[in-house]
């Protein structure tokens, strides 16, 4: 549901522009506040859920990001808009975290990379749907439905976590001031939270602008939402992938083969934004996110087990800080259609991404207090 709601604002920003007589810059920096707001709130819940429960936290925070969203499907301005979905996108903000913790807490280290694919099934399907519908519906109606669609859906889903059991870790949590301190001493972990900033702007900006740059090129909402929406498929088809070649592969070789589709996506879309390109570059970015998004999320619930839980959110918030910095940074030049500019040097960004990511992860090793961990050698359990 978070991914549904995250991704539905990109396929309607003409829409929403329109609608509200408002330059599509504005509405590009509405978007941005949400993705800002979802990504500082991340090391919040990641506290948060540490000391209530990882559900408890999801249910609540669910609950209020499904309001704050029907909320924002009556905003009268883009000033109303940017408050009220920067509020939801903070709530909705609990979800991915907890969701990552609650597999670190409950899947051991030799399985956890399947255990992460096939949670890309959950977000293929919500960015699936999200790409091809809302751009529809703000096609064929308003966009405000999506929005009140999204939020009774999380409204739901509040509810139906109640079965969900918490889980029980055998090692103490430990206070956030200490994790924060094991953070700042940790070379590696501060590493991969850069990284996740960087693909955050690569990989979550770039899609986000994606079906704006199609329609740009002539296609009509609709279209440009459903040639977004092959990115579900292409996560689909990934995360099965990486779930098999994670068992034989190095971490490495998938950063390095999610970062070469990278490259290929940003590059292909500068030198032409029409449809059937903006429905090729959306599959490359969905095996993009597969292997070099997971084994990145991987690493992240590995570098520093003592504070699993605050690096699991920091690295969340890292990758969503990343695309509201690069939704900002290229409102101007979204407004004034430079989409070959903002491709190209996407491109760029993407391959020193690459280059960066896959030669950290071959020169790191797991640390010996995590293989004896008891959560990561099978043992954890749910209660």
């Amino acid at each position: 549901m978070s991914t549904l709601d995250r991704f539905a604002m990109a396929p309607m920003l003409v829409a929403i522009a329109a609608d509200l007589r408002a330059p599509l810059a504005a509405v590009v920096s509405a978007a941005g506040a949400y993705f800002l707001a979802y990504g500082l709130s991340q090391p919040v819940w990641g506290v948060v859920s540490d000391r209530f429960g990882r559900v408890r936290t999801m249910r609540l925070t669910l609950l209020l990001a499904g309001l704050l969203s029907m909320a924002a499907a009556v905003a009268g301005s883009v000033a109303v808009l940017a408050v009220t979905r920067g509020l939801a996108g903070g709530f909705f903000g609990a979800a991915y975290p907890s969701a990552l913790i609650y597999l670190g807490d409950t899947v051991p280290a030799g399985t956890r990379q399947r255990a992460l694919a096939r949670l890309m099934v959950g977000v293929a399907l919500g960015t699936a749907l999200a790409s091809a519908a809302a751009g529809s519906v703000a096609d064929l109606s308003s966009w405000r439905l999506v929005f009140l669609a999204t939020g009774a859906g999380a409204v739901v889903l509040s509810g139906v976590l109640r079965s969900l059991p918490e889980p029980v870790v055998g090692r103490p949590r430990t206070s956030p001031a200490a994790a924060l301190r094991a953070i700042a001493r940790s070379g590696p972990t501060l590493v991969v939270l850069g990284l996740a900033f960087v693909e955050g702007a690569v990989l979550v900006g770039v899609l986000t602008l994606v079906p704006t740059a199609a329609h740009a090129g002539g296609a009509s909402l609709s279209l440009a939402g459903l040639a977004t929406a092959v990115y579900g498929l292409a996560v689909l088809v990934g995360s099965a992938v990486v779930a098999r070649l994670s068992l034989t592969w190095h971490p490495w070789r998938l950063i390095a083969a999610g970062g070469a589709a990278a490259v290929l996506a940003c590059s292909l879309m500068a030198v032409t934004q029409e449809a059937w390109m903006a429905a090729a570059v959306a599959f490359l970015l969905g095996l993009a996110w597969t292997a070099l998004h997971s084994s990145l999320q991987t690493w992240a619930t590995e570098v520093l087990p003592g504070a699993r839980a605050l690096v699991v959110a920091c690295f969340a918030g890292s990758l969503f800080a990343g695309s509201s910095v690069a939704a900002v940074s290229l409102a101007d030049l979204v407004d004034a259609g430079r989409f070959t500019v903002i491709f190209a040097g996407a491109a760029v960004l993407a391959t020193s991404l690459t280059v960066a990511a896959a030669v950290a992860r071959s020169r790191w090793t797991r640390p010996a207090c995590h293989r004896a961990d008891p959560e990561t050698s099978g043992r954890g359990r749910t209660g």
